[in-house]
């Protein structure tokens, strides 16, 4: 059996995961790869700190120098996370024709092109399953599976942490932050939620699966992102009035040339297989012109589902060939420039809860400026005072399709009015037509 050494950057969270899988599953990998895997070097900042996974003292390193000359070694395992020393350390190894594979979403998604581009002047390969949707296998079924064919359109929920809240909302009733600290105790959620909560870690996903279903560029700034915490307990009930549930969806459509990109709390179909996605579990659902509706289901996070995908892409390396002069160069995503699309010019249905005084002729206000500004109204909900503000009542509306930047311009004109007191919520509605 032949043998090939590697190395991980990095023994946290998944960096462990890998480590088991490579020794749990020792057997199966060489069978399936050809080759018997030896970690040689693991790259830690701290040689004394108990990591709760039996490795040799001799093969853990803080320094990247006894990685980068070791000519043994032929493939790098970058599971450190953030941008530097990562990314420098990616290149370095690419220069000593090293191959590659990671799990760095945030890295991919704000300096991907570097990496690509670096690996195919090297003729290394790069892979980066891990990356989005934990342990699913979506980036080889993008990159592999539906090559035959033209994606257009994608819908993932891709945070486990936010799906994880919204499902302890919708089906035990819990307040945000009563979810959101259930979710801190599980270990769903850091110490300092923001990169989950405010969406900035579904952005990098869709960053980089828009980049590969769409064969072009996307720079994470492209992609319009709202978070989860202006979800209240109230806004659940009235989706499952309306037969729908809240997720925050990352959505990309491709329209006449032009790719519409956005990340944000979305209410859909409960009969949708999306909406009976529960828990941390994630889910990406992909639209092809010639296989029509597919979707991928699993694991987003944890050790062991990210674990899994790391070591696949190991495996995909071994079967490959290692040989640099017999390397195909890295697909790139860079095929086509597509246009980027104004968040104001796209179209959605819109659930509108404002609070309003409850006096004659507000609800007829409300109702015209949304009409002078071609908003169509489907339904039109009053509710009675409000508990916490006397003399004040909810509105709810859920308008027809309609552009975004006429909604934005009715509510302009909508805060000025002296009956409004509050515009408490805006959630798109999609019903994947």
């Amino acid at each position: 059996m032949k043998k090939v050494r590697i190395a991980l950057l990095g023994l946290g969270n998944v960096g462990r995961g890998v480590w088991r899988i490579l020794n749990s599953n020792k057997e199966e990998i060489m069978k399936r790869s050809g080759y018997e895997v030896e970690v040689a070097k693991i790259l830690v900042r701290d040689l004394e700190k108990e990591r709760g996974v039996n490795t040799p003292r001799e093969i853990l390193t803080t320094n990247f120098e006894d990685i980068i000359n070791d000519d043994s070694i032929k493939i790098i395992v970058e599971v450190m996370g953030g941008i530097e020393p990562a990314r420098e350390y990616m290149l370095q190894s690419m220069d000593k024709k090293k191959h590659i594979v990671t799990a760095n979403k945030m890295l991919l998604a704000t300096g991907g092109d570097e990496l690509f581009k670096k690996a195919d002047s090297e003729g290394v390969m790069f892979h980066y399953e891990a990356s989005v949707a934990g342990g699913i296998p979506i980036i080889n079924g993008i990159n592999e599976s539906l090559t035959a064919n033209k994606v257009e359109k994608l819908y993932g929920i891709v945070n486990g942490t936010t799906n994880y809240i919204l499902t302890k909302m919708e089906l035990e009733g819990l307040d945000f932050n009563e979810a959101l600290r259930e979710a801190q105790e599980m270990g769903y959620a850091e110490a300092d939620p923001t990169s989950d909560i405010e969406g900035y870690d579904a952005q990098y996903k869709l960053a980089i699966l828009s980049s590969l279903a769409f064969g072009t560029k996307i720079e994470v700034e492209n992609v319009y992102r709202e978070g989860i915490t202006g979800i209240k307990s109230i806004d659940i009930e009235y989706a499952k009035e309306f037969k729908k549930v809240i997720k925050l969806l990352a959505i990309v459509k491709e329209n006449d040339g032009k790719l519409e990109l956005r990340v944000h709390p979305t209410m859909i179909s409960k009969n949708h297989p999306l909406a009976n996605v529960y828990d941390s579990f994630n889910a990406v659902f992909i639209r092809g012109n010639a296989v029509g509706d597919l979707m991928f289901y699993g694991r987003g996070a944890g050790d062991l589902p990210t674990g899994s995908a790391v070591v696949s892409d190991i495996v995909s390396i071994l079967r490959n060939n290692m040989d640099i002069e017999n390397l195909v160069p890295v697909l790139k995503n860079n095929l086509w420039n597509k246009e980027i699309k104004s968040i104001n010019d796209i179209e959605s249905k819109y659930y509108i809860r404002i609070t309003v005084e409850d006096k004659i002729g507000v609800l007829g206000e409300v109702t015209s400026l949304f009409g002078e500004k071609n908003v169509s109204l489907l339904s039109v909900i009053q509710r009675g005072r409000d508990k916490e503000h006397d003399k004040k009542v909810t509105l709810v509306l859920v308008t027809h399709y309609t552009n975004e930047g006429n909604i934005r311009e009715a509510l302009k004109e909508i805060y000025k009015l002296d009956s409004i007191y509050k515009v408490n919520n805006i959630i798109r509605m999609e019903e994947f037509r």
